[in-house]
């Protein structure tokens, strides 16, 4: 696509992005309030959800009565209390801990129709041993949009009050990488691109790590972000694109599902898409020869909107209970790897 052709189609798609944008978050909640006949649906009693092992710790939070209050849901009590499995609503278990074993199942326990939910934010290439998971589960909550439960990783709400100003900007690019493969798609869009275009690369791959607080304020400077995702699958867009490119405020170069996956998230002039491109080479002279004008207009989308990433794995949890009256009963996920991995 030529530079001319590029330009008009994004200022034609500019409105209707940052529209799109707005309209996908309200979509989201009212997704996860269902679609009760009548319009608000009626009060529901409490709802148990047992978490039966947190995700990556053997040291859960604390989980307060109120825990889902704070995420604008009531009725909702999560807990990792296992005497609670007779009488949970629902048990969730993230699989990390079921592949690794360091978590059971325990179906010789499970209560006669209690749902359980299975649970992942990882890609399929990074998950294992779904195949002994047959006919077990219910619901699956993750990132992608099919799912029952459905948590990305972030998302544009509408903005209160004026916008911040953008970064300002003395560096082209940078990538943030801890997990590095040269077999990975990723590896090779950087090799290809590094010769043409300045990429400065930290995390613990490249031996310059960066600590908890400071990844954000190390990518700022920098106009563009290599939002490079280690797997390409279904709606696969992690924090790689919400956290550290958006919500930083660098323009993301973005390597994941198709163009149209990320239009439904974020407008279409909010990024750049490797697959827009013939060649690394052909993408690095764009990124270079991109003039002010154009640049800023990759910001547009933040007059009007701010991300909100969705990181907690309470807030993640608790959005179980919002969905909860509306699931269907008696489903149950027969081939569960068939269906993640489609």
């Amino acid at each position: 696509m030529s530079n001319a052709r590029r330009g008009t189609t994004w200022r034609l798609w500019a409105w209707g992005g940052l529209a799109g944008g707005a309209l996908l978050s309200v979509l989201w909640l009212l997704w996860l309030l269902g679609s009760a006949p009548g319009g608000v649906p009626e009060p529901q009693p409490m709802v148990t959800i047992l978490i039966w092992h947190w995700p990556f710790t053997d040291q859960p939070p604390e989980l307060l009565g109120d825990t889902c209050t704070r995420y604008g849901m009531s009725r909702c009590r999560l807990s990792t209390d296992r005497s609670l499995l007779a009488s949970a609503d629902a048990v969730v278990f993230h699989h990390r801990e079921l592949e690794t074993r360091r978590a059971r199942l325990p179906l010789a326990q499970r209560p006669r129709g209690q749902p359980w939910i299975w649970a992942s934010m990882e890609s399929p290439s990074n998950t294992h041993g779904l195949a002994r998971l047959r006919g077990i589960f219910n619901w699956v909550l993750s990132y992608r949009r099919d799912s029952d439960i459905f948590v990305p990783y972030g998302r544009l709400e509408p903005r209160s009050g004026p916008a911040p100003p953008v970064p300002v900007k003395s560096r082209m690019a940078v990538w943030v990488v801890s997990n590095f493969q040269r077999r990975q798609q990723r590896a090779r869009v950087y090799r290809q691109l590094a010769p043409h275009l300045q990429v400065d690369v930290f995390g613990r791959a490249s031996g310059r790590p960066l600590c908890a607080d400071c990844l954000l304020s190390t990518v700022a400077p920098y106009r563009f972000y290599l939002s490079l995702e280690n797997s390409q699958h279904r709606d696969y867009i992690t924090e790689k694109f919400w956290r550290n490119a958006l919500a930083a405020g660098a323009v993301p170069v973005v390597l994941g599902p198709p163009r149209a996956t990320y239009e439904a998230f974020v407008p279409p002039h909010a990024f750049v898409h490797v697959d827009d491109f013939g060649s690394a080479q052909e993408l690095a002279a764009f990124l270079n020869g991109m003039n002010e004008s154009r640049y800023r207009g990759f910001f547009a989308w933040r007059d009007s909107q701010r991300v909100r990433l969705l990181e907690d794995w309470q807030e993640r949890f608790c959005a179980i209970c919002a969905r909860y009256p509306y699931l269907p009963r008696g489903q149950v996920y027969e081939d569960l790897e068939g269906w993640f991995q489609a």
